[in-house]
């Protein structure tokens, strides 16, 4: 990390992350290294050689969503005055602090801290880490909400549909459910006749989906955070939730169809 004795008067330094230290030294160490930034940019930006003294984690500089990139940081005293002016009219300074105890308790205390040290300094926008995740997550959120409604109206409504498929299934099979009653058929025989044909046209309707899912995960890998578009666990518990709820749809039909008369069914007929 940079001490105290980086400063103006010193040696140049600089610290790059992760991302940046695999993409330019592959097979070598970065520490060390010297690089120099700034150049054509124009003599504002003109900036010393300097020396790689460090390697730090990767941090998303801008959303949670965006995919890992090089970032370089260099010490503030040693920031080009053009840079300097730069970041002043486009990006307002902005502190990370980390607390022991309540972060909004330490409020006062930081915002005296900085009077001190500038009184025409005013903390504005104050929030813990857990409210700027939250804010940064704030479109992922309400689109995971919109597409869980979507998806549960979806879920339902093919609930609905094998539930009156298999129903009227039962229905036109009743002379045959009847027969195979009459010819010595177990009710659980019957039961499962009906399950097993609703959970075929429901195994077909899941694969299918679970195709048709696979093919959109692009689309929605914007949409996510945290979690692979691909992701087998996701896959495999929507398939079960699917599974289930055809089931649960084949079943009251299926136990309708073992309740069915013999002398009924063929009396009906």
């Amino acid at each position: 990390m940079f001490s105290d004795s980086d400063t103006g008067n010193s040696a140049r330094v600089a610290i790059i992350n992760q991302v940046m230290a695999k993409k330019y030294w592959k097979d070598q160490d970065p520490i060390g290294q010297v690089i120099v930034i700034g150049k054509g940019l124009g003599p504002q930006f003109d900036d010393e050689p300097r020396e790689i003294v460090g390697i730090v984690g990767n941090v998303r500089e801008n959303n949670l969503g965006e995919q890992d990139a090089g970032v370089m940081y260099i010490p503030e005293s040693q920031t080009p005055d053009g840079l300097t002016k730069l970041a002043n009219s486009v990006l307002p300074a902005a502190w990370a602090i980390r607390t022991r105890g309540e972060p909004i308790a330490a409020r006062a205390a930081v915002e005296r801290e900085l009077g001190a040290v500038d009184p025409l300094v005013t903390p504005s926008r104050v929030r813990t880490m857990e409210q700027a995740v939250s804010d940064a997550l704030s479109r992922q959120s309400f689109n995971t909400l919109l597409l869980s409604v979507f998806a549960g109206i979806a879920l339902l409504l093919s609930a609905i549909g094998i539930y009156g498929l298999m129903s009227y299934s039962v229905e036109q099979r009743a002379q045959e459910i009847g027969i195979r009653v009459a010819l010595g058929a177990a009710r659980g025989d019957v039961m499962r006749l009906i399950v097993f044909g609703g959970m075929r046209l429901a195994g077909i309707g899941i694969v299918v989906g679970l195709a048709g899912a696979y093919a959109v995960t692009r689309l929605l890998g914007s949409l996510l955070y945290g979690v692979k578009a691909t992701d087998p666990a996701t896959f495999a518990a929507v398939a079960a939730i699917a599974a289930l709820v055809a089931l649960s749809s084949t079943v009251v039909p299926a136990r309708r169809a073992s309740a069915i008369d013999p002398a009924d069914a063929l009396h009906c007929q």
